[in-house]
Parts: structure tokens; sequence; C-alpha cells
């Protein structure tokens, strides 16, 4: 995995052989941090305690050192790695994906859909991007592949009206999941963002509650950008949860950290590959595990 070369690979290089946490060494771990997206406040918060340790103890073996850090990355992510419960008594659990073009959004969801299905339950599908044609397909190739029902209508229909007749297809049918796809946004264009709004309006004319999970998906390999469409998106979707997709194909993946401690939303989900068992339940241990094991 690229974010393991650069970011666990490149801090082990610079903490093994070192005995003490000198300005030297905090200067390294601050580039090193920076350099693979890891943010501002994340790096400033792990140099804070490195620091107060090296007050603390005048030397340190490089493996309590490395032991250190995994202990403080673990730290930042700890509160982030909720997973995501769909078990609701008055059925259909709706999930609303939202996100840019090219994050990963419809694939996310048929990998989604696999994922629920594995498990035993009922999923429908909605193709809510009524704006690509393309997109409508795509959606309606992943059904077929798991064999699941996808309510659609013609390009350029109205996205609420296509949410809202599939909840009410899923909830007469006692579907376990309904996950609705929308339109891929650039986060600056606030008619499109306003669409968002409306589709939740719509929804919660239904049942106040809904949608159940509204989930972001985003591209690691977008890098700080990431961050941004995050923090735009939730000012018009109320966000929920967040899907990182990608995260194997780039070095710069530390943004799981910047995302974590800037937004402190669950990350319930990340993409380790294309094969459609590649969408992991995030664990914030097995995450770091991985990152420093050879």
């Amino acid at each position: 995995m690229k974010t393991r070369g650069r970011l666990s690979d490149g801090l082990k290089t610079l903490l093994l052989g070192r005995n003490e946490i000198d300005r030297h060494l905090l200067e390294d771990i601050e580039a090193q941090l920076l350099s693979s997206d890891v943010g501002v406040d994340a790096t400033n918060e792990i140099l804070k305690k490195l620091e107060i340790r090296a007050r603390d103890q005048s030397t340190i073996e490089s493996s309590q050192l490395i032991n250190l850090m995994k202990d403080e990355l673990e730290s930042i992510l700890e509160g982030c790695s909720e997973p995501l419960c769909t078990e609701k008594q008055d059925k259909p659990f709706v999930i609303l994906t939202v996100g840019v073009n090219g994050a990963g959004k419809t694939t996310t969801i048929g990998k989604l859909a696999k994922r629920f299905q594995s498990q035993g339950q009922s999923v429908m599908l909605a193709a809510g991007d009524t704006f690509r044609a393309a997109a409508i397909e795509q959606l309606e190739i992943w059904g077929s592949r798991n064999g699941v029902p996808v309510i659609a209508q013609s390009k350029g229909s109205d996205s609420a009206s296509v949410i809202f007749d599939a909840y009410q297809s899923a909830k007469s049918r006692r579907i376990d999941v309904l996950i609705a796809d929308t339109a891929g946004r650039l986060h600056t264009k606030d008619n499109l963002m306003n669409e968002l709004e409306k589709i939740a309006r719509v929804l919660k004319k239904q049942d106040e509650s809904l949608p159940d999970e509204v989930l972001l998906v985003l591209d690691a390999t977008a890098g700080q950008n990431a961050l941004l469409q995050a923090e735009s998106f939730d000012k018009y979707a109320k966000l929920t949860g967040i899907a990182l997709t990608k995260l194997d194909g780039t070095a710069k993946g530390g943004i799981i950290f910047a995302i974590s401690k800037k937004l402190n939303l669950p990350i319930r989900f990340v993409g380790v590959g294309e094969g459609i068992d590649d969408l992991k339940a995030f664990d914030s241990k097995l995450f770091i595990s991985a990152l420093f094991t050879d």
C-alpha cells in the first residue's frame, strides 16, 4: 500500500537508531507527516505529545519511539472508528451517498450492496444521479451483477422524485437497506449542493429521521482537497459518515488523520483495491497495525 510506503516507512526510517527526541528529529517528523497529508492540526498534536515525552525522558529506544508514534496516530483515529449499523425496525435503512465526480461513488455503492447482501440483508438501489445517463447505466450494471433491484428514471428526471419512489418501493417490499446515488457535483456549485438539501427534505416528509446515513465518498488521492470537499458537503448535507476510496493508490493517505482531526466524523469504510470485496469496514487499530507491518 502506497500510504504505508510514504507514511510509516518514512517514519520508521527517521526513528530507527534514534535514542532521543530532539529538535532535529521533531522537525523531520513534522516534514514527514505534512508531506503525507496528515494535516497541520493532527501534526501539531503529535509533535506536542512527543515534546512532552522528550521532557519526561532524556533517552528512549527507537522501538519505543515507533510504538509511541503508533499510539499517537491511533489516538487521533480512535474516535472515528465507528462501524455503520444498518439494523432498523422501521425499514428500510436509507443511505444517501454524496461526493464529487471521480471519487468512486457509484462503485462504492455497488461494493456496499455486495457487502450488505453477504450479511444477509436485502438491498435496493436508487439511481438518483439523473444528470448523466452513464451513471444510471453504471448503477444498473452493479444492480444486475449483485442481483438487486434498481429504481431509475430517464436522464434529466428530478433526482428527489427518483429517490422518493425508491423509498416507497423499498418500504412496501420490506427491503433492509436502500442505497441512493446522487449526482457527482463540485462542492463549489451551490445550485447542485442545494439539490442535496431538497432530497433530504423530501425524505424527511416520509420520516423525520431520514436519511439514516449521509455517506460522503472521498478520493484519498485528492489530499487536502478532500478535506475541503468534506467541510463543504457537511454544510449542505449534514454528513454522518465517510467512505475513503483509493487508499491503496496514494502515497499521501495521511489525509485520513486530517479528516479525523478536523471533522470528527466516523470513517465507515476504506477502499483498498479495485475488487468488489476491497471495501473494508474501517478499524483504527487494524489500520495503524497494517501501516507499521512489514
